[in-house]
């Protein structure tokens, strides 16, 4: 079967407003049961008819595509609501882009479950990335925090608002790693990521439906409906050629950059030269200060012997 490739901001945008999608694919990555899902996409996908040249945005809303979502999630003990925050880069970025986009979501009033707006809600972190950060080739890291006896060692099991409240959980899909592993259910989910499987048309994979399971089937058709959108193949070939036109730009910024940092350190192997040029004048300067000075005191001599010898004469 054909889909249209989600590594595509368009078309993981398009595949997660669909709620049944985003709940299953949500729920199997942290092992939670979402029950009820509210999301608010921030748009930064590009649409067809748009001018790229025109286009004013900063470059980390080109480069992320971010996604918050509310998600009440079945527990042992009734239910519980967190903050899902979904956020998936093509390049690699500066760290600190994630950061500033947690740290809103720490500061944010509205991200409470109560009236007085005092109880916070936990944050949970899921991020799709494009490239590899060097920690592992495993394609799901799941980061969580431990609560623990500093001096023991002991490690307490019992949950604790306070403390949920200013931890949070992520998980890191490392896109290109996908392809190296099927060790269980959700890797073999997350292989409709896999670029291994793009056919003659980057655009495109071609997968075999059958290797799902019958449950996770309807994100595959999913992904089919967006491949069959026209729509959806000339969002993706805008997609592509604005990010062509960014890597350009990319690519003579870097070259600017190397060429500036060049005439920098000619620049400043010139102001040696001359500060050693100044340094060896000086030199000069107070060898020549300290022959006239030299020759005065001669003259002065001289001066003096002639006074003794014009008095002895006389």
């Amino acid at each position: 079967m054909q889909i249209a490739n989600p590594i595509y901001d368009t078309v993981f945008k398009y595949l997660m407003s669909d709620s049944r999608v985003a709940k299953a694919l949500l729920s199997a990555i942290i092992g939670e049961q979402i029950e009820e899902l509210d999301f608010t996409p921030h748009e930064y996908t590009l649409k067809t008819g748009v001018d790229t040249s025109k286009i004013d945005r900063p470059l980390e809303q080109i480069t992320i595509l971010r996604i918050d979502f509310g998600a009440k999630i079945k527990t042992d003990d009734g239910y519980k609501t967190v903050l899902i925050e979904l956020q998936k880069a093509k390049l690699a970025t500066d760290v600190m882009r994630f950061r500033r986009y947690l740290g809103e979501m720490y500061e944010n009033p509205e991200n409470s479950y109560d009236e007085k707006r005092e109880k916070a809600r936990q944050i949970y972190c899921v991020y799709f990335l494009n490239y590899e950060i060097g920690v592992s080739d495993s394609p799901i890291i799941k980061v969580d925090y431990k609560v623990s006896d500093l001096t023991t060692g002991e490690e307490f099991k019992k949950k604790n608002e306070f403390i949920a409240s200013l931890n949070h959980k992520s998980w890191i899909i490392q896109v290109r790693r996908l392809k190296a592993k099927r060790r269980n259910e959700l890797e073999n989910l997350l292989s409709i990521f896999d670029q291994d499987n793009i056919t003659d048309n980057k655009h495109i994979l071609s997968i075999d439906e059958s290797q799902f399971p019958e449950e996770y089937r309807f994100i595959i058709r999913k992904l089919r409906e967006a491949y069959e959108s026209k729509q959806m193949r000339e969002e993706m070939r805008i997609e592509d050629d604005f990010f062509s036109e960014l890597l350009d730009l990319q690519r003579s910024n870097e070259n600017l950059a190397m060429e500036l940092t060049k005439k920098d350190e000619q620049l400043t192997k010139k102001d040696e030269q001359l500060t050693m040029k100044d340094e060896q004048l000086t030199k000069k300067d107070e060898q020549l200060t300290k022959k006239d000075e030299e020759l005065e005191r001669e003259k002065e001599e001289n001066k003096r012997l002639k006074e003794q010898l014009k008095k002895y004469t006389n």
